[in-house]
């Protein structure tokens, strides 16, 4: 199964109340045919599930997409003597339809749920 390239974008809120194209994610990920995580390819696939978070005014960061035993899906970064709290949980992502015009809300490093927009799936 070929791994999709999803773009998210930081939707419309209070600070951005157009947006901003200049902030969010873009990762790789087996989807099914109704657009929602394929969870059993991702096991096969995992190292190639990598997330680049963009931040304008940041550096770009990059990880994995990782499922975690808990259940959880999360945007992982290596920052080598770190701890975890640079990883991104991901509110019911194995629920989600990614296709084009979806939200999605992440918890991001300061520990504000923030949504985003599914701007491409490629």
């Amino acid at each position: 199964m070929p791994l999709k390239t999803i773009r998210l974008e930081l939707a419309r809120n209070a600070e951005f109340p157009e947006g901003s194209a200049a902030r969010g994610y873009e990762f790789r990920a087996p989807l099914t045919a109704d657009g929602t995580l394929d969870h059993e390819n991702w096991r096969d696939l995992r190292e190639k599930c990598t997330v680049r978070r963009f931040w304008n005014g940041e550096p770009d960061e990059s990880g994995l997409l990782v499922h975690t035993r808990g259940q959880r899906w999360l945007f992982h970064y290596d920052h080598p003597g770190e701890d975890d709290d640079h990883d991104d949980p991901i509110f019911r992502f194995d629920r989600h339809h990614f296709v084009e015009g979806e939200y999605v809300s992440i918890t991001e490093h300061d520990g504000e749920l923030r949504t985003f927009r599914v701007v491409s799936v490629r």
